[in-house]
């Protein structure tokens, strides 16, 4: 939930000033442009937004802006997105009302939570860090998140306590979330939102059991020795700290982060939700830039958390010469599995 206790004493703005897709004429004009949704709920800023989520990021005082825009933009309807679309993409997620928990889920043992990939990315949850877990996915498990990109915000507080119950109903006290997306409801958006977690209920970020399994496995990894481009994911934005196991899974696996012009703060999003939003042209400039930087940096390779944005960037990726890989993936291949 937004917070503007802070938006007084905020000398830089740095939530719109830093933004990478909204160019504003100096400090007071990004300060207008917040007093205006602040105060009017209405600003150029809901519009020309692309849901990438940094501003949440860029925050110094952790207010959340990126609630407000996405508040707004659902209630002035800013974003323009086709209606069937939208209601067809509720629609898909939408959890069961007759939920039954899963057979056979020991709630003293961790849980994977596959989310909506349970079918697609199946391939991707193999092999020995992930063979011994019990698990649960399908729109039952299914974060919401994803309806930050088409103004829905509404969908997500309604569906979020759904999903908490049946995490209850299920037992289900650690899990590992397989998507920054599902870590990101419950260790930021639902606290935030007050929506309370189940009593017990604790998330691991993929990347904290992938590194925490490796350093037990530490004497079967074979160094990879190559460089890698990561491409970030935009909720990620809001758990920034999740970041350094990235660079620690790297450093185990043997994987040469390269320190290129748009990682980490300055990340680019992949552009996946700019078709919808009617800016095909920008996707491409996106992408291109986004590209181009990894080669300018020598990257053999591109990893990601994120399914969707492998997708939506491999191809791309590919006739430049790059392989992609979930880091998951390749973190697998130093455990001597054969991933390509």
């Amino acid at each position: 939930m937004f917070d503007k206790s802070n938006c007084g004493n905020c000398e830089g703005i740095d939530c719109l000033m830093k933004c990478q897709w909204i160019d504003f004429d100096g400090v007071e004009d990004a300060r207008s442009e917040m007093n205006n949704m602040i105060e009017n709920g209405d600003s150029r800023v809901l519009s020309e937004c692309i849901t990438c989520f940094a501003c949440d990021e860029y925050c110094p005082y952790n207010s959340h802006p990126f609630d407000l825009i996405t508040t707004l933009q659902e209630k002035n309807n800013s974003l323009d997105v086709n209606e069937g679309m939208v209601q067809r993409m509720v629609k898909m997620y939408e959890p069961h009302s007759d939920f039954k928990p899963w057979d056979d889920i020991d709630p003293d043992k961790p849980t994977l939570n596959k989310c909506a990939f349970i079918k697609t990315n199946s391939e991707d949850m193999e092999g020995t860090m992930f063979d011994d877990l019990q698990y649960v996915g399908g729109r039952d498990f299914f974060c919401n998140l994803l309806y930050h990109h088409i103004a829905k915000d509404s969908i997500i507080k309604e569906r979020a306590p759904q999903i908490l119950e049946n995490i209850e109903k299920q037992g289900i006290k650690d899990m590992i979330c397989f998507h920054d997306e599902c870590y990101g409801l419950y260790s930021s958006y639902c606290p935030r939102n007050d929506i309370e977690l189940p009593d017990g209920f604790n998330p691991i970020h993929l990347f904290e059991y992938i590194y925490n399994y490796l350093k037990d496995h530490e004497s079967e990894i074979q160094k990879l020795n190559i460089k890698g481009a990561y491409q970030r994911n935009c909720s990620n934005r809001f758990m920034p700290e999740t970041d350094e196991y990235v660079d620690k899974i790297c450093d185990l696996i043997g994987v040469e982060r390269v320190e290129r012009e748009y990682d980490r703060e300055n990340a680019l999003c992949c552009g996946g939700p700019l078709p919808m939003l009617g800016k095909k042209k920008l996707m491409r400039e996106t992408q291109n830039k986004n590209v181009q930087d990894m080669l300018d940096h020598d990257a053999e390779v591109v990893f990601y958390n994120c399914p969707m944005c492998m997708e939506t960037m491999g191809s791309k990726v590919e006739r430049k010469g790059m392989k992609n890989y979930l880091l998951s993936n390749l973190a697998r291949k130093a455990l001597g599995e054969d991933i390509d």
